[in-house]
């Protein structure tokens, strides 16, 4: 499972690397396929590392979280999309950030946070990807000076998909939660099981 994990981390990394100029060449290939499968690489990196049984505490897994979101909003923001195209050492910043300080901080974080904080942030992420929809595909200039407005316009409907999609996914098993044994199991008899 740990190389299995490893294999398809590189896998992932390389398919950015070398596939980076097609992937970069549309707004929507760029933000919701690249920058995704960046994280997806360090996620599956760090998995290596938590199958040994180290996990953080939760104090260091909330901060990690955050810092996670963090980083995510910086990449979030136009204008470094915009210089990642066109500025060597952003783009650089670009394959070292997402992989390690979304990907592997989040892999080892998120299931160690206190999961009011990963509700909370989960809501946020809907309602971010909400109103970046609306902002591409209203405003009447171009936010990214390296795509047309038509770019934008397709990759704002591109981030209402994904608000949807993540809504559904984290909703619906709301209504179908796993059930778990609370109080002392009792045998056939109505003996409390020892």
């Amino acid at each position: 499972m740990r190389w299995t994990a490893l294999a398809a981390s590189v896998s992932l990394f390389g398919i950015c690397v070398f596939l980076r100029n097609a992937l970069e060449r549309d707004p929507v290939t760029h933000v919701l396929v690249m920058l995704p499968l960046l994280a997806a690489a360090g996620w599956l990196l760090a998995s290596t590392i938590e199958t040994q049984g180290w996990r953080p505490s939760q104090p260091v897994a909330n901060a990690a979280t955050l810092l996670g979101v963090f980083v995510i909003l910086f990449w979030m923001l136009p204008r470094y999309i915009d210089a990642s195209l066109t500025n060597p050492l952003v783009e650089l910043a670009k394959f070292v950030t997402i992989p390690i300080g979304v990907g592997a901080v989040l892999s080892v974080s998120w299931r160690a946070a206190h999961p009011m904080l990963r509700g909370f942030l989960k809501a946020n992420a809907i309602s971010m990807l909400g109103v970046l929809a609306f902002l591409f595909t209203h405003a009447p200039v171009r936010i990214c000076n390296s795509y047309l407005v038509s770019d934008q316009e397709r990759l704002g409907v591109g981030f209402l998909v994904v608000a949807v999609v993540l809504a559904v996914a984290w909703v619906v098993p709301l209504f179908f939660p796993t059930k778990t044994r609370i109080g002392p199991v009792h045998d056939a008899t109505g003996e409390a099981a020892t």
